[in-house]
């Protein structure tokens, strides 16, 4: 076998390691999501009980890094201290070794069950979250395959003697062979996936003992710098947790390295010779010492990066509201001004997304349908951020007017929020199956299409007049709008119909996406009007039914079968 054929076989093997150890994560995360956001708030109220929950996060994910993001997530709302996210870095760390000894087991006659098992699960789908665990089933069994093509492919390169050589040059310099495992781990964003490479080539005789738990020193290092990598953008309170867990992790490396010719014995008198079970050991002794040391000083670590990455330093986040002053909540009428600006605000973001949305559609580029996605998140960011200063507002004793302006507030606010939703979460996915697949609307139809985005444009600047002024009038030009809106929706979808009695080729082939589009537009028509109706009930122009109502039906018998 050739050195090219050998490699591309190792290569194929890792990147299946890679792949399955995503799937099992991305599985998880969309059965269990919002449950394990939900624990990770509620049980981080101290130090043990966050590396508990720690432990158990990175256990179900699979992944450290996951759990730093959602960790992360979490600080950058004050939904938890930085101490406690600390300790639940530190849990994750323990916890993904868990992961690791589970796969060092000889266990690799589950691979096709899972797989089985897992294409069952997907292909029947009974509920989504037996779908999402039918991915997770998947993954596993390919993990464990994965691994064990990387140990078939990597037996002949124990006779190489080129190999020999750069590891051996490695084995004599430990600090190079550290970096070197750092950088490769930053690069796959897995330290369970590193960690089971290493483990597979000392298996197969590639790699030394020695040099294998030296590499796993690197792999914890390349673990800790994957999460402050991919919180660069955050703000300094979220920025925070990586970087105190990377100086844990570095500290760790420091002390360990110098004595590993005194620790490689005892770790393989207390694992036998299975090198394999020698590295998934060291790993998660490595871990669990780094939570003995350093669990006391997660409050010492907290301050430290306070000073080290204070509030003010950086470029302005864009994503923070700029109007709610803290200092006047204590004066609703001032505080609910601040409120009507950041609201404002808010609806400008909106506005230039649902304006961008149609350009997503007509140009078919992806990089402005990322851009107009990532708006969604500074809208929630703005929403969650509104929506709690004005229940802080609310505490005080409000007068009648200044508490339904508080509610008017909200209902927008969620209003808003509504419709980011749907331009992201609908419209776009509409925009991203047309890009995907290269489908393009018939003339006629992206016309009407276009039309009903604008008259959706024009509804959005009433709606804001509207939320201003709270005139009467312009109240009932948006409802009229509604109306119209309903109206050229219903000739529109009139004229698809005959589009595809027709049988026009490019009516049939968008038909989905047309259907979708004009149901996504009538959403955020509907969301915008709401706007209008306590203005208008308050003036009494409102009726209590929109049912026509029947002469003589109150009281009128039923007629007996003749």
């Amino acid at each position: 076998m050739s050195g090219f054929d050998l490699l591309l076989k190792i290569a194929g093997g890792v990147a299946l390691l890679l792949w399955a150890t995503r799937m099992v994560r991305t599985g998880v995360l969309r059965a269990y999501g919002s449950q394990l956001r939900r624990f990770l708030g509620s049980a981080t109220k101290n130090t043990l009980s966050s590396f508990g929950m720690g432990i158990g996060m990175a256990g179900i994910l699979q992944s450290s890094t996951a759990t730093a993001l959602l960790a992360v997530a979490f600080a950058g709302k004050g939904l938890i201290a930085i101490g406690p996210a600390l300790a639940v870095m530190l849990g994750a760390d323990v916890g993904s070794t868990l992961v690791v000894q589970i796969l060092s087991l000889d266990i690799s006659w589950l691979s096709p069950v899972l797989i089985l098992l897992g294409f069952v699960c997907f292909t029947t789908r009974p509920t989504m979250t037996l779908r999402h665990l039918g991915r997770v089933f998947i993954g596993l069994g390919l993990m464990l395959l994965s691994l064990k093509l990387v140990v078939a492919a990597s037996e002949p390169m124990r006779d190489s003697v080129v190999l020999q050589n750069i590891l051996s040059a490695l084995s004599e310099a430990p600090l190079f062979a550290v970096i070197l495992a750092a950088l490769i781990t930053w690069i796959t964003h897995s330290s369970v996936a590193m960690v089971l490479l290493i483990m597979s080539l000392s298996v197969a005789g590639v790699v030394s003992a020695d040099l294998a738990l030296v590499l796993v020193l690197g792999t914890n290092v390349g673990a800790g710098i994957v999460p402050m990598a991919l919180t660069m953008s955050e703000t300094p309170t979220a920025r925070r947790i990586p970087m105190g867990n990377m100086l844990f992790r570095f500290a760790g490396v420091l002390i360990l390295l110098p004595m590993m010719e005194i620790v490689t014995p005892y770790v393989a008198e207390l694992s036998g010779a299975d090198v394999g079970r020698q590295v998934a050991n060291f790993h998660t002794i490595f871990n669990i010492g780094l939570a003995i040391v350093f669990l006391p000083f997660v409050g010492v670590m907290s301050r430290l990066m306070e000073r080290a990455l204070p509030e003010g330093m950086g470029t302005e986040d864009d994503l923070k509201p700029k109007y709610l002053d803290e200092s006047v909540i204590n004066t609703p009428t001032v505080a609910v001004a601040c409120a009507t600006r950041e609201v404002l605000r808010l609806a400008d973001i909106v506005e230039e997304m649902l304006r961008k949305s149609i350009s997503v559609f007509e140009t078919n580029d992806p990089t402005l349908l990322q851009e107009v996605s990532k708006a969604d998140d500074q809208v929630d960011e703005l929403h969650e951020a509104i929506k709690l200063y004005l229940t802080q507002v609310s505490v005080s004793e409000l007068d009648e007017d200044t508490s339904a302006r508080c509610v008017e507030l909200i209902s927008f606010t969620t209003n808003l929020e509504h419709i980011g939703d749907i331009i992201d979460k609908n419209l776009l996915e509409i925009a991203n199956t047309k890009i995907k697949k290269r489908i393009e609307f018939s003339e006629q139809g992206w016309t009407e299409l276009v039309e009903l985005h604008r008259m959706a444009l024009d509804q959005m600047q009433l709606a804001m007049t509207v939320f201003v002024s709270g005139d009467v009038d312009i109240a009932r030009q948006l409802i009229a709008g509604k109306e119209k809106f309903r109206n050229m929706e219903q000739r529109g979808g009139d004229k698809h119909l005959d589009r595809l009695r027709e049988g026009r080729i490019e009516s049939i082939e968008s038909s989905a996406l047309h259907i979708d589009m004009i149901r996504d537009l009538k959403r955020i028509n509907s969301h915008l009007t709401s706007v209008a109706y306590p203005i208008l009930d308050a003036s009494g122009e409102l009726r209590e039914s929109r049912l026509r109502v029947r002469p003589h039906s109150e009281g009128r018998p039923a007629k007996a079968n003749t």
